[in-house]
């Protein structure tokens, strides 16, 4: 199998996870070809971007030759059988190192895989290499990693948005598939609005945490970063379920996803929470997200204002919870972390023990109230970010590792992204614009707990009605 001479295939890093599987199902290209076109082009371009911290090529085309020899028996393993994907460097990999993007970790090579990358390889992933990130997932940057700033493919003087931003950034320049990243405070979704991809976190205890470097147990979430919702609902379902290991993990059924893109919406309720998700928008966003409404207003049933309970700022959670795993090291090799990162870790233990024990029940409190909103919406619509990325510069003057270079305040995007960690309820942000100045931007919707196939039924209707998923960032061999 070969796709040399396939006038189809010319750029093959251009198509979806799902046009690959699609191929890959027609023995018109082997897991061997793609893997050999994705490495090809992380030669070429991941320079300028530096998504990737470790290529794991010669394994990945070991991996890719074993998926082919299935092939050839007959055996398919599902949608992502021989589809090369990478994965944030926080979550474990056996015999592959996983840094954190920290030089604490620069050497760590774990035993034993998580648990979601054990799924990807028994759903027939290949596994390219590992992606930078901001240093241990605590910022919104991606510019404060021990392996350098990962740059927007979009503009590559400009973050690409974090803690994901490589997982992101490598989806933006074609250089896999489908990525993992993970999200404590809109670490998927800040990323991917930022840089023109799609970005799922799931619902609260979907998908299992147990071998991801942690940030906040409360507040953690695994999700996948694709081209496009279809591509991100393949992923899901892969990696999705319960984990007796796990305690994080719900025992909920998980439905087939497939069925999201035959559910028609018609008649499904959006709600707006124009309470501070729509407030203080720049004013291209806010055009950008008024035009994506007045499409879901024709796709759907209607579109009606909702309040939404309060949600506890979810710094207040995650700092005691990322220093209470940090303090070992903080006290023993303190030189080891970026300076934004260690000052910020260390000045989160400053919050008091009552207040993080009252923020944490006031957690438990939103996750029960989210679900009263759903009995008058089926799902919400906000805009990602309230403000387009900033430059790698201006992020690193100040570091602040908690505060985005895109956003005014600590959380990123205005508050947008952390409330929905906050809530527990899957959210997925795709592109719905650009600036004039050629910066992706995004819109998000969520859906009521584990109810993410109703989520992607509308997400899908958008992108369809829609082309700006279609747009592609311009990058120059080898620049």
């Amino acid at each position: 199998m070969s796709a040399a001479g396939s006038a189809e295939s010319q750029d093959l890093t251009a198509w979806t996870l799902k046009k690959a599987s699609e191929m890959l199902r027609r023995k018109a290209v082997s897991p061997v070809d793609l893997t050999q076109a994705c490495l090809k082009r992380i030669e070429q371009y991941n320079r300028p971007v530096n998504a990737f911290i470790t290529i794991s090529g010669e394994s990945a085309l070991a991996a890719a030759r074993d998926r082919e020899a299935e092939m050839q028996r007959g055996k398919w393993r599902g949608p992502l059988h021989g589809v090369p994907i990478a994965l944030k460097d926080n979550i474990d990999t056996a015999g592959l190192r996983t840094t954190g993007a920290s030089e604490l970790f620069k050497d760590r090579v774990p035993t034993e895989d998580a648990e979601v990358v054990r799924r990807l390889k028994n759903a027939g992933a290949v596994i390219l290499g590992k992606l930078n990130m901001h240093e241990f997932a605590y910022g919104a940057t991606s510019a404060v990693t021990y392996f350098g700033a990962v740059h927007n493919p979009w503009a590559l003087d400009h973050i690409s948005g974090g803690s994901s931003g490589g997982s992101a950034a490598a989806i933006a320049a074609d250089l896999c598939y489908g990525t993992l990243g993970t999200d404590t405070g809109g670490s998927i979704r800040i990323p991917s609005s930022d840089c023109g991809t799609v970005g799922l976190m799931p619902s609260y205890g979907r998908v299992s945490n147990r071998g991801v470097i942690p940030m906040a147990w409360t507040l953690d979430h695994v999700g996948p970063i694709c081209k496009t919702v279809e591509d991100a609902a393949l992923m899901l379902g892969a990696i999705a379920g319960y984990d007796e290991l796990d305690p994080t993990t719900a025992d909920v059924p998980v439905p087939d996803y497939s069925r999201a893109f035959k559910m028609p919406v018609s008649k499904l309720r959006v709600g707006l929470p124009r309470a501070l998700f729509y407030e203080n928008l720049d004013p291209e966003f806010a055009q950008a997200a008024d035009a994506a409404i007045e499409v879901l207003r024709k796709l759907t049933s209607g579109v009606t204002d909702v309040q939404l309970p309060p949600a506890v700022a979810a710094p207040v959670i995650w700092g005691p919870e990322t220093y209470a795993y940090h303090a070992k090291w903080l006290t023993e090799s303190p030189e080891k972390y970026q300076t934004a990162t260690r000052t910020q870790m260390i000045r989160s233990n400053e919050v008091k023990p009552d207040v993080y024990a009252e923020a944490r029940r006031q957690v438990d409190l939103a996750r029960l109230a989210i679900r009263k909103v759903f009995t008058m919406v089926d799902v919400l619509a906000t805009p990602t970010l309230k403000v387009p990325p900033g430059t790698i510069a201006a992020s690193l003057n100040p570091p602040l590792p908690n505060r985005a270079a895109n956003a005014p305040n600590p959380g990123a995007g205005g508050g947008n992204p952390w409330a929905f960690d906050v809530y527990g309820i899957p959210a997925i942000t795709l592109p719905c614009g650009f600036t004039k100045s050629g910066l992706p931007i995004g819109l998000q919707i969520s859906a009521a707990p584990f109810a993410e196939t109703t989520m992607l039924a509308v997400a899908h209707a958008y992108e369809r009605a829609t082309e700006w998923h279609t747009r592609r960032p311009s990058l120059r061999d080898g620049a």
